[in-house]
């Protein structure tokens, strides 16, 4: 039995799939919609979804387009970063780190709007739908979610292209052929500053190459330019703040870094990953600024960090990496993580000098006055800071127990 509500906010594309929700709500539930489309740098215009709601009955009051981009990175990639991120050792977490910011903001509008309920576009398959409701049922846990795909028997293209056919829902050209019968995208994707996603299809079969015309950001390594590039990004707190001595903001940072990063073929990698819903999937991604990102980020910890510091911060990426591809982004558990990370990053400052080429990014100097890295004490050459026979007790302290035990129990 559907719970009756009011109003309800949908995270609004304009596409299709959202175009049918909106209209699925109005006549299933009775409800008034208000949509709410986030402008994450996704590389398309976001104000066409305001006419489509228009179009759709939406009133004007209730339809809320905001530019979130700056926040997206300060508040939720940035941090990530902080953390060196990284799901199953090469996913960067394009996706996974939008989906708290778009719940928060839905959770936002209807606090506003006295909205009683929330709706998403995500299926019953995916990570999404885990993401986008942890988010809602932590920032407000008494509001009503409305999750379509798992509701409706609209299950198909077809059945999507029918239903908005009888409904006057518009159509874009690119869901049906010259003779108006439905066509199937050849892949999944979602975009943002971050990164883009490919999944679906000719994907399906993990045997099967991506096609090159898929990749849609980046020049492939084999036609990136034959000049290598060096740029310089600078540190204060962990956060890249400087391009090439210029600062910049987050979101400017991330996209001058995304071009730099698809010139030179950077960022593009192809996994199998595990979902959280139990199944494995395959997907394409497009990640440049944030592969640029990680390595610089790395290299100006390797001077700036004290080593146990450095070892046991890495021990915890993993369970970070899963906590935010998980959903649990507003978990106590992250934010217990954020804060001892964000402590380790207090005297991250610097720069990092990188050279890009043909798909690789190589770092190839560091330096920051607040660095651990001391040449008298790294020297091959004679120094007068370091004592070598000071070496063997230490080494005979530390094999202090296999003494001992071999000792008393031989040797294997």
């Amino acid at each position: 039995m559907k719970k009756e509500v009011k109003k309800v906010v949908l995270a609004y594309s304009g596409g299709l799939d959202t175009s049918v929700i909106l209209k699925w709500l109005q006549e299933e539930y009775n409800a008034e919609v208000i949509t709410f489309t986030a402008d994450l740098g996704q590389g398309e215009e976001v104000e066409p979804a305001r006419q489509k709601a228009l179009d759709n009955g939406i009133k004007p009051e209730n339809i809320f387009i905001l530019d979130v981009q700056e926040e997206f990175v300060k508040d939720y990639v940035f941090p990530m970063f902080r953390a060196n991120a990284i799901y199953e050792g090469e996913y960067l977490l394009g996706t996974s780190i939008a989906r708290p910011l778009i719940a928060k903001k839905q959770i936002e509008i209807a606090q506003k709007m006295g909205a009683d309920a929330v709706s998403h576009g995500a299926t019953g398959k995916g990570n999404d739908q885990v993401r986008f409701e942890l988010g809602y049922l932590g920032l407000n846990p008494d509001i009503t979610v409305i999750a379509p795909w798992r509701e409706w028997d609209l299950n198909s293209r077809e059945k999507l292209l029918s239903y908005a056919r009888e409904h006057g829902i518009d159509i874009d050209a690119k869901h049906i052929d010259a003779d108006g019968n439905p066509t199937v995208s050849p892949y999944s994707m979602d975009a943002n500053l971050l990164h883009i996603s490919y999944e679906g299809l000719h994907l399906e079969n993990p045997m099967n190459e991506p096609e090159e015309s898929m990749w849609l950001w980046s020049n492939s390594p084999e036609n990136a330019p034959d000049e290598k590039e060096y740029i310089t990004i600078g540190y204060k707190n962990g956060d890249p703040i400087r391009l090439n001595g210029e600062e910049l903001s987050p979101a400017t940072m991330l996209r001058t870094l995304n071009e730099y990063g698809n010139k030179h073929g950077i960022g593009r990698i192809d996994i199998v990953e595990n979902r959280f819903v139990g199944m494995k999937a395959r997907g394409c991604y497009e990640t440049p600024g944030g592969t640029i990102m990680l390595k610089a980020h790395r290299a100006i910890e390797s001077i700036c960090l004290d080593r146990e510091e450095a070892h046991m911060k890495d021990g915890m990426i993993a369970k970070y990496a899963e906590l935010i591809y998980n959903g649990f982004w507003f978990s106590p558990e992250r934010e217990m993580m954020q804060a001892a990370i964000d402590t380790t990053q207090k005297y991250v400052q610097g720069s990092v000098k990188l050279k890009l080429y043909k798909g690789n990014v190589e770092v190839v100097g560091r330096e920051s006055d607040m660095s651990l890295y001391s040449e008298e004490h790294s020297t091959f050459e004679e120094d007068e800071v370091y004592n070598q026979k000071d070496a063997e007790g230490f080494i005979r302290l530390n094999a202090l127990r296999r003494i001992i035990a071999g000792k008393k129990r031989g040797t294997k």
